[in-house]
């Protein structure tokens, strides 16, 4: 068989219709400005990873011009039952759940719910009066000073509020969520607000990016705003509209043989099914509704959501947000002393519940200034590049999010696949 021939197959296996092209609109990669061949070469580098063992399964979707070029699954959603995985496969999305939480607040900010720069005591008073960490006595008495501001809406939004997340730092003030039990997701979102409330910043409002439990504090919010559960929130003000029919907190029963294996690597380099204190079962509603990390997904679903955001607001006729507000949450958010989130060190800035590429050369594997994104805390991952008129998403379940450069390794490939 010659090059040529097997170049005009793999172009034709690219354009025939698939499972997801009855609900995803779809075309030939050439006719979006996008490389047949450079998304084949996506897809190999991604299979070898299900081929050596380092991951069970994946899927990969690359969308532009509101089509769909690419949508691959790879591998296993359950390795030891042998379940192959599948266009419908349903995925923790831990943190990707937070631009879902903003996009829900800010639907109520256009209807004139709040205003960013109110103070979030306005609506959960258990915030008025906050104190900031100073130090630890020798008797273990926490010294704290007041804080110089009121935490905002948008401090929230932009993780400048001076809260931590006491699971992925070692702070003082990580260490006393620890002993306080503040992280405790088996109670209701009210409850762990207002306990979280009850403890010291980690730093005063505005003079840091901290990474926090600051989404979960608007999930409350949007909770009072509305006069709704968040999980009603999240049905009717997104979910419903945008056909987003396998996005919930829970799979619930009939739809548990979906939901992925979680894995992590053992001592010996092999995946193993994890269960260890990270694990929740999302086969059930939780007690608490985390609008920093509750949800399950599939790819296609996560796709509408960012098509959404990328269409500024709109998908299938159906309006979201206003595009003023989309283009408000994408922009870099952060304050004048702050250069980006990591010390000027990243190319990345924050927009309201987004990071943000500011400096694409900083930030490397082919980043567009304007991107904005997010990942999971299982190695999930989507962007939105408004230059490109790209979205892109990947989805696998393993643990840790370091434990690969997978969202590195995507975006170079998808902008290598980019027609010139």
């Amino acid at each position: 068989m010659t090059k040529v021939t097997r170049f005009l197959i793999l172009c034709l296996l690219l354009v025939v219709p698939r499972a997801w092209a009855a609900e995803l609109p779809s075309a030939a990669p050439e006719a979006e400005g996008m490389s047949a061949a450079g998304l084949e070469a996506l897809k190999d580098h991604f299979q070898a990873y299900v081929d050596d063992g380092r991951l069970a399964g994946l899927t990969t979707l690359v969308a532009r011009h509101g089509k769909v070029v690419q949508f691959e699954t790879y591998g296993q959603q359950d390795k030891e039952a042998g379940t192959a995985m599948a266009d419908d496969t349903i995925f923790r999305i831990y943190s990707m759940t937070k631009p879902i939480t903003g996009v829900a607040l800010m639907s109520l900010y256009e209807e004139g719910k709040f205003q960013l720069d109110d103070p979030v005591a306005k609506y959960l008073p258990e915030f008025a009066d906050a104190v900031v960490y100073k130090a630890t006595a020798e008797d273990g008495t926490v010294e704290t000073e007041p804080a110089k501001r009121p935490i905002t809406i948008r401090d929230l939004m932009r993780h400048t509020a001076g809260l931590t997340y006491g699971i992925f730092g070692n702070t003082a003030v990580d260490q006393l969520y620890r002993a306080r039990g503040v992280v405790d997701f088996n109670t209701d979102l009210a409850s762990f607000v207002t306990k979280l409330a009850d403890q010291p910043l980690l730093y005063q409002p505005g003079d840091k990016w901290v990474y926090s439990f600051a989404v979960d504090v608007q999930g409350r919010l949007v909770e009072v705003l509305a006069g709704q559960s968040l999980d009603q929130v999240f049905a009717e003000r997104i979910f419903g509209p945008l056909g987003m029919k396998d996005t919930a907190f829970a799979t619930g029963a009939d739809k548990a043989d979906r939901l992925a294996v979680m894995y992590v690597r053992d001592k010996e380099g092999a995946l193993a099914p994890y269960h260890g204190e990270l694990y929740q079962d999302f086969t059930r509603m939780p007690p608490m509704l985390s609008g920093g990390g509750g949800l399950v997904s599939t790819t296609a679903d996560y796709w509408r959501f960012a098509q959404m955001m990328l269409n500024g607001g709109s998908l299938d006729g159906v309006q979201i947000l206003k595009p003023e507000t989309v283009a408000l949450m994408s922009k870099d958010q952060l304050p004048e002393n702050l250069e980006d989130i990591s010390g000027g060190k990243s190319g990345l800035g924050f927009g309201l519940d987004f990071a943000v590429v500011t400096d694409p050369a900083k930030v490397g594997n082919g980043a567009r200034e304007g991107e904005y994104f997010w990942g999971g805390m299982a190695n999930t991952v989507f962007w939105i590049d408004p230059k490109e008129d790209i979205v892109a998403v990947l989805m696998t379940n393993v643990l840790p999010s370091s434990v690969y450069p997978l969202r590195e390794e995507f975006r170079q490939q998808v902008y290598d696949a980019v027609a010139r």
